[in-house]
C-alpha cells in the first residue's frame, strides 16, 4: 500500500449524549447471548458516499458536516445511551465468577475521528477484490468485545476521499447484533435528516429492558474471575474479499431452480435459502473437499420473530444464533442444488422457539463465552448479516450511500457477508471471503457465476455524482 493510499488521522473527538438519561445511572446488564459473543471482534460496516458540490443549499464543507454529524450522534446516544459507556466487571472469588455489564457512565463516550484518505470513490469500488485499505476506514482494529472495558463502545470515523465520504461505524457486538447495529444507524439518520432536533419524528425508539426466559434474569454470572480463563483472539490467514452481486432476476430463477429439483413438493424453499445453497456448493466445489470431508453451512437467524411471545425488531442486543447444517462434501455435490436448498430450508423450519429456549436454558445452566478461533473451519460457509437490513436507506445529507463495505472484523474462510443491492428490488450483494486460490477457483465455477452479475459501477459512480452536483 503506497503512501498515498494511506488513511491519514486529522481529529479525534468524544461524544457523549446530548441530554442526561436517569437509567444510565444503572448498571446496565448483559443478556447470555450478549456475554457470549465476548471474544468476537466488533461489528464494522460504513457507508460510501459521494461527496456532494452542496449541502443545505450551500458550498459543501467537510467541517460543517462534520459538526452536524457530531449533533446529530449526541443526540442518537440519548436512545443508545450504553454505547457512551465502558463495560465493567465486578468479581467474586469466593464463588469463581464474575459479572461483566455496561457502566454507562464510565469512560469518555463514543469516539470520533475524522480522517482523510488520497483515493476516489473508483479507486475503492473498481478493482474486483476489495482493497486492503477498506480495513483502515474503521477504528478498533482487531479489537474484541472484552476489550470495551477500555475501548469505547461505539467509534465512527469519517473518512474524506478525494471525491467522497466513507462513514464507518466500529460497535461493541456484545453490546448489538445486526439488527440493532441498523436501528442505530437509521435513528442516527433520521435525527440527522431533521437537522438534529427541529421537527423531529423518531420512527422507532430502542428497547432496553433485557429479555430472559421466565425464571431468569437480570443478572448472570459468568463461571470465571480472570480473562485469562476465557478469553482469546483469531486473526486469520491471507484472505481474498469480493462482492458477488446477483441481481433480482438471478436470484428468482435460483429459487425456481432450487425449488424444481426439490423434494420439497410446497415449492417454499425462500430466495436466501436457495442463495445460501448455491454458494455452499461453489465454495466447497472451490476449496476442492474430499468427499467424506464434512462441511456446514451457518446461517445466521434472528430469533426475535421466532419466540413465543415474539420481540419486538427494536429489542436492543443479541438476539441471533446461527442455524447449522452438517453434511459431507460428497453428498453436498453429489446431488443437485434443489437437495442442498432442501436441507438448509428444513433446518429454517425445525429452528423454533423451543429451539432457542433450549439453546438459552442451557446456557444459563453452564455459561460460556464463545471462541471463534475454535468455532469454524475452513470446510464450511457461514452467511451472516442479511440483505433484509436497510442499509441504503441511511442518509446524512449526502444522497444515498453508492456502496456498503466491512472491516477486519469477524472474516474467516468460508465467510459470506450480505447485504442489499444498490438497486433495490430483492437483489443482493454478497462478501465473499476466501484463500486465494480458492477465490480463483470461485471465479471460474460455471454455475456459480452464471447467477452472480456484474453492475457497472463506474456507470454507476457517474450517475450518482451527477446526481448530487
Amino acid at each position: 500500500m503506497s503512501s498515498s493510499e494511506t488513511v491519514k488521522q486529522i481529529s479525534e473527538c468524544f461524544i457523549k449524549p446530548k441530554y442526561k438519561v436517569h437509567e444510565a445511572n444503572q448498571p446496565y446488564y448483559l443478556a447470555p447471548m450478549d456475554l457470549a459473543m465476548l471474544c468476537f471482534h466488533y461489528i464494522q460496516k460504513g457507508l460510501l458516499f459521494i461527496k456532494p458540490s452542496h449541502f443545505n443549499n450551500q458550498e459543501f464543507s467537510v467541517n460543517k458536516h462534520l459538526q452536524s454529524l457530531k449533533e446529530s450522534l449526541s443526540l442518537t446516544l440519548v436512545h443508545f445511551y450504553p454505547l457512551a459507556g465502558r463495560l465493567a466487571t465486578r468479581i467474586n472469588k469466593n464463588q469463581h465468577e464474575s459479572l461483566v455489564y455496561v457502566d454507562c457512565n464510565k469512560g469518555d463516550g463514543a469516539r470520533f475521528i475524522y480522517a482523510t484518505l488520497n483515493m476516489t470513490v473508483s479507486e475503492i469500488l473498481s478493482p474486483k477484490e476489495v482493497p486492503v485499505v477498506v480495513q483502515s476506514l474503521f477504528d478498533h482494529d482487531r479489537a474484541i468485545n472484552h476489550d470495551g472495558h477500555e475501548l469505547p463502545l461505539l467509534s465512527v470515523q469519517v473518512t474524506e476521499l478525494v471525491d467522497g465520504v466513507f462513514i464507518g461505524c466500529s460497535m461493541n457486538h456484545a453490546i448489538v447484533d445486526g439488527t440493532s447495529y441498523w436501528h442505530f444507524w437509521k435513528l442516527w439518520s433520521e435525527i440527522h435528516r431533521a437537522n438534529n432536533y427541529k421537527q423531529l419524528l423518531v420512527s422507532r425508539l430502542p428497547i432496553h429492558e433485557r429479555w430472559f426466559p421466565d425464571g431468569y434474569g437480570p443478572i448472570v454470572q459468568l463461571p470465571f474471575t480472570h480473562p485469562n480463563e476465557f478469553v482469546s483472539r483469531f486473526e486469520t490467514d491471507q484472505l481474498k474479499e469480493r462482492i458477488f452481486h446477483f441481481s433480482k432476476v438471478s436470484i428468482a430463477r435460483i429459487k425456481a431452480k432450487a425449488n424444481k429439483e426439490s423434494s420439497n413438493t410446497c415449492n417454499n424453499i425462500s430466495s436466501f435459502q436457495s442463495l445460501s445453497a448455491l454458494v455452499w456448493r461453489s465454495i466447497v466445489r472451490a476449496n476442492c473437499l474430499s468427499e467424506d470431508q464434512i462441511t456446514s453451512c451457518r446461517i445466521a437467524s434472528n430469533n426475535r420473530h421466532r419466540l413465543d411471545p415474539p420481540l419486538l425488531p427494536e429489542y436492543v442486543g443479541n438476539c441471533v444464533t446461527a442455524i447449522v447444517t452438517t453434511t459431507t462434501a460428497g453428498e453436498l455435490l453429489g446431488h443437485n442444488l434443489g437437495w442442498a436448498a432442501s436441507l438448509l430450508h428444513q433446518s429454517v423450519v425445525n429452528h423454533s422457539d423451543k429451539t432457542v429456549h433450549d439453546f438459552i436454558n442451557g446456557w444459563l445452566q453452564s455459561p460460556f463465552v464463545y471462541q471463534p478461533c475454535k468455532m469454524f473451519d475452513p470446510y464450511s460457509v457461514m452467511m451472516g448479516s442479511s440483505p433484509r437490513f436497510d442499509m441504503y436507506g441511511n442518509e446524512f445529507g449526502l444522497g444515498k450511500a453508492v456502496a456498503v463495505r466491512s472491516g477486519y472484523a469477524n472474516k474467516f474462510v468460508g465467510k459470506v457477508t450480505a447485504y442489499p443491492g444498490y438497486e433495490g428490488g430483492g437483489s443482493v450483494d454478497l462478501e465473499i471471503c476466501l484463500p486465494p486460490n480458492s477465490m480463483r477457483a470461485l471465479e471460474s465455477d460455471e454455475e456459480f457465476m452464471t447467477a452472480a452479475t456484474e453492475y457497472n459501477r463506474y456507470g454507476l459512480i457517474k450517475k450518482v455524482s451527477q446526481r448530487g452536483m
